[in-house]
């Protein structure tokens, strides 16, 4: 795949991300379009983080709230990989194996369009799905998985499943629910089932740099708590309204409780009923907003 340098780029930081296609594009040699990250103000003292060593961490969206994130030290994890029913997901992506190596599932709830093909992705790659919330015992019940393979924390946890030297993983609040909706073999019919708590998780490469994915989530206080504690770089907020965070609520989420370096909107324009847009969080933050939004489409990568 060719990569090329961004406008503007220079005015950026060092960490700052750059904006590539992924996937098929690349395939074919084509240089990728490209999306310039608007420039990241200044923060107050109050929202400093600390200095982020070398290394890269990439960031693949895939609509929704499906994410492919590779870390610094080349480890892949998927969260909430719902792509073969997901209509914003890019056709080369509706074939699980075109993700690649896979070394870590993580899903925040049991909805559909969350949990969706986490699965059969499980299955296929032979990596381990996570979850903090209950789901993955509901899992082994219903024998969707083998408990070695659907793996349990609570949130407020630290886990590193990848080694002492590789990302580790912290469970945190989300403001939601979580039915898991399975059809019984037996019957044919769907049955509504307990799926755990709905839950978001920080992310911290091994490089220091962190990604909090807020899977779906109200606007609720604590989240200043879990920015104090985790200090996240990046957020990938969900704003398209009706079942989470309108991008009104994201933008007091993302300016008067977090505060991070960038944030990824997701969870919207997949429904008539998730109406928010990347451009109303924007507006909704106001110019001296210190988070600079990135938009990516989906089948598009981000660097930091």
């Amino acid at each position: 795949m060719i990569t090329r340098r961004l406008p503007g780029l220079s005015r950026l930081p060092s960490c700052a991300p750059r904006l590539l296609l992924a996937g098929a594009i690349g395939l074919l040699g084509a240089c990728a379009t490209s999306v310039s990250p608007p420039p990241v103000p200044a923060q107050p003292a109050a929202a400093a983080t600390a200095p982020v060593a070398a290394g890269k961490t990439e960031v693949l969206w895939l609509g929704q709230s499906a994410m492919r994130i590779t870390t610094p030290g080349g480890k892949v994890i998927v969260v909430d990989p719902w792509l073969t029913g997901n209509p914003k997901t890019p056709a080369e992506y509706k074939q699980l194996s075109a993700l690649g190596k896979v070394d870590l599932i993580l899903v925040t709830h049991a909805h559909g369009d969350h949990l969706g093909d986490a699965v059969a992705l499980a299955k296929l790659t032979n990596a381990p799905l996570w979850n903090a919330g209950g789901l993955s015992q509901q899992l082994v019940t219903l024998g969707q998985l083998p408990a070695t393979q659907a793996m349990r924390f609570g949130k407020s946890g630290t886990i590193a499943p990848l080694g002492d030297n590789g990302p580790k993983i912290t469970a945190v609040h989300a403001e939601h629910s979580s039915e898991l909706v399975w059809k019984n073999p037996a019957t044919g019919k769907d049955e509504t089932h307990y799926g755990g708590e709905p839950v978001g998780y920080i992310i911290e490469m091994e490089n220091g740099f962190k990604i909090w994915h807020m899977g779906d989530t109200g606007l609720y206080g604590d989240m200043m708590m879990v920015a104090d504690r985790y200090k996240p770089d990046l957020v990938l907020i969900p704003i398209g309204g009706h079942f989470t965070m309108g991008p009104q609520d994201a933008a007091i989420a993302l300016r008067d409780f977090i505060r991070p370096r960038y944030a990824i909107p997701m969870h919207y324009g997949t429904s008539p009923m998730l109406r928010g847009t990347p451009a109303e969080l924007k507006t909704a933050l106001g110019p001296s907003a210190t988070t600079a939004v990135i938009v990516p489409e989906p089948g598009q990568k981000v660097d930091f």
